[in-house]
């Protein structure tokens, strides 16, 4: 995937295998056998071309790698505490990012909501004397 990302349009599996080796030494059928688990698992499209195809990543990096841990979360029989030493893991700026993404998706009017949620109710005056009247 990260070959795919890198790239950042519709590769082939002698691009990919191309640049790999420039690093290592790899074979063709590897590339293609994990391009192609990566279309079953659907984390890429691919679109035919000729004899070849072009595989183009279907999510971002970031939703990749939110759903890996999604689902590394979703196994453990114990999110708190899996959250916990998550937490505990993480850098200062990690964490700082963290605290950014939650304001994020919380919106700009979450902290009115909870300070709605979190003020005491008060009784409706009427409903007490109605209800002592009959």
């Amino acid at each position: 995937m990260t070959r795919v990302w890198k790239w950042n349009r519709p590769v082939t599996v002698r691009e990919v295998l191309e640049d790999l080796q420039r690093e290592r030494s790899i074979a063709y059928t590897t590339v293609m056998t994990v391009l192609d688990n990566l279309h079953q698992k659907g984390w890429v499209r691919r679109e035919a071309e000729g004899r070849a195809y072009r595989y183009e990543a279907v999510s971002t990096r970031a939703a990749y790698a939110a759903a890996l841990m999604n689902d590394a979360w979703s196994q453990s029989d114990n999110p708190a505490a899996a959250l916990v030493a998550f937490f505990g893991m993480m850098s200062d700026e990690q964490r700082q990012a963290l605290q950014d993404a939650v304001r994020i998706v919380q919106g700009p009017d979450s902290r009115e909501r909870h300070e709605e949620r979190e003020a005491p109710q008060e009784e409706n005056p009427g409903s007490a004397a109605d209800a002592g009247g009959r």
